[in-house]
């Protein structure tokens, strides 16, 4: 597998993760916190091996900038939080600036694997 699948599993496994932390409720419910374990477990392990040959200033800004807009949408569409004009545009932005790193950067590989 390349490490932009490996990627891809960590930030859904993280996106998963981070929906169920509020059902959690402070982890005194097992399922939902069970899930977040799991979930968890697995967005490091992936995470993990996409740094071995993606430098981890780029891994975790993709990482991270996906997270924030993919857990955005979640609460809009599962938890009805919605966002104003200004929440909107930096979350636009982080995903702008992903978008660069991927597209421009010379510090990732651009070809498979």
């Amino acid at each position: 597998m390349s490490h932009w699948t490996y990627l891809a599993i960590a930030i859904v496994a993280e996106v998963i993760g981070t929906s169920f932390l509020k059902s959690a409720e402070g982890f005194t419910r097992l399922l939902p916190s069970a899930i977040v374990v799991v979930t968890y477990v697995v967005a490091f392990y992936f995470l993990g091996l996409t740094l071995k040959t993606l430098p981890v200033g780029i891994a975790y800004a993709v990482w991270a900038g996906a997270g924030v807009a993919l857990i955005t949408l979640v609460g809009y569409l599962f938890f009805g939080q919605a966002l104003d004009a200004p929440a909107l545009i930096g979350i636009v932005l982080i995903v702008a600036g992903v978008a660069v790193i991927n597209l421009f950067s010379a510090s990732i590989r651009h070809g498979g694997g």
